[in-house]
């Protein structure tokens, strides 16, 4: 089964998250990743803040905007979709995927200041438990680092 891994953000931001996640799949471990966003206009926002994040890395990613999503090591879309063979997809905003079972590892970001984005993230917990999947959830402390937490 994938293992579905949950990122409560309560002090960071998915822009300030996202990268540092992307360039520990990506740059360290040497996988392949897709980022599925809730609109065009937010994937198009996500890939520009990509290219600008920091000025002292690089972190190779495109989207159907930019074409060529086989040779792209992270590839960003608002749809469900694995167009350049990732095992990692980061879901971000509330997206959503038909079948985790096409990814080694799903990480589900969101926000824990949005109530529905919460609520949302309880139901989706809920599904991939029913399915029988590996799930691991993790909160922010108030320092930005990853805790482990127990959730039943």
């Amino acid at each position: 089964m994938t293992e579905i891994r949950f990122y409560h953000l309560t002090s960071g931001t998915l822009e300030h998250t996202l990268p540092i996640m992307l360039d520990r799949a990506v740059g360290r471990d040497g996988r392949r990743a897709v980022v599925m966003a809730n609109s065009p206009d937010r994937v198009e926002a996500l890939n520009a803040h990509l290219w600008t994040f920091d000025d002292r890395s690089f972190l190779a990613h495109g989207s159907a905007k930019d074409g060529f999503a086989p040779d792209q090591p992270v590839w960003l879309t608002d749809r469900d979709e694995n167009l350049n063979g990732a095992s990692v997809c980061f879901l971000t905003e509330g997206a959503a995927i038909g079948d985790p079972s096409g990814f080694e590892l799903v990480c589900e970001l969101f926000d824990g200041n949005d109530e529905a984005a919460v609520a949302e993230a309880r139901t989706r917990w809920r599904h991939y438990r029913e399915d029988g999947h590996q799930i691991t959830y993790f909160q922010q402390d108030e320092g930005g680092r990853w805790q482990k937490k127990t959730r039943d």
